[in-house]
């Protein structure tokens, strides 16, 4: 498989941020700029009775530019190692995609690790995926602890997750208040 990737372009691109932190903005701005063509993969699986989460899922596809192909309701392990078009893969995000999959598994009363195998997946095709890729995920556990037991299980999995997506990819930025800072 050929490499679209320019020795000045970073393969994997990991943006950490909290709730309205401009992460996914962030993200999109590196998608555009990157050569090629984009592929969006939208993890949310919209629930129709939730109309706050629909407007944001709203918002997003306002947002994005009508030549991007978009993949919605996307499992981003499977997407990533099924096929690999040359440009740049943007998945937004990874928080509703574990979500995704604590509910596919009944296990937000189940011990920690019960979607490891799902995250293992996911953690391997970022590996080794071959073009561009740009990954949006959100950093908690920055405050109080969660008051709930299934609070505490995803902010204990997406932070295990993250830590692991960090060490995949070659950089990754946090995006507070609109201000992306460089980590690696």
């Amino acid at each position: 498989m050929s490499h679209s990737l320019s020795s000045a372009e970073p393969g994997r691109t990991l943006v950490l941020g909290g709730a309205r932190s401009g992460k996914s903005t962030f993200a999109e701005e590196l998608a555009a700029k990157a050569v090629g063509p984009v592929r969006y993969l939208a993890t949310a699986i919209p629930d129709p009775a939730d109309l706050d989460f629909a407007a944001r899922i709203a918002t997003h596809r306002d947002r994005r530019p009508a030549d991007w192909t978009v993949l919605e309701s996307a499992d981003p392990a499977a997407v990533l190692s099924a096929s690999a078009p040359e440009g740049t893969t943007l998945i937004d995000d990874i928080g509703t995609w574990l979500t995704a999959r604590i509910d596919a598994r009944d296990a937000w009363e189940s011990p920690r690790g019960t979607v490891s195998p799902d995250a293992d997946a996911l953690v391997a095709a970022v590996a080794a995926y071959p073009n561009r890729l740009v990954i949006v995920t959100p950093e908690v556990g920055m405050g109080v602890v969660p008051a709930t037991r299934s609070g505490r299980l995803f902010r204990d999995e997406i932070g295990t997750l993250n830590q692991r997506l960090a060490k995949a990819c070659d950089e990754a930025y946090l995006v507070v208040a609109g201000l992306p800072v460089r980590l690696k």
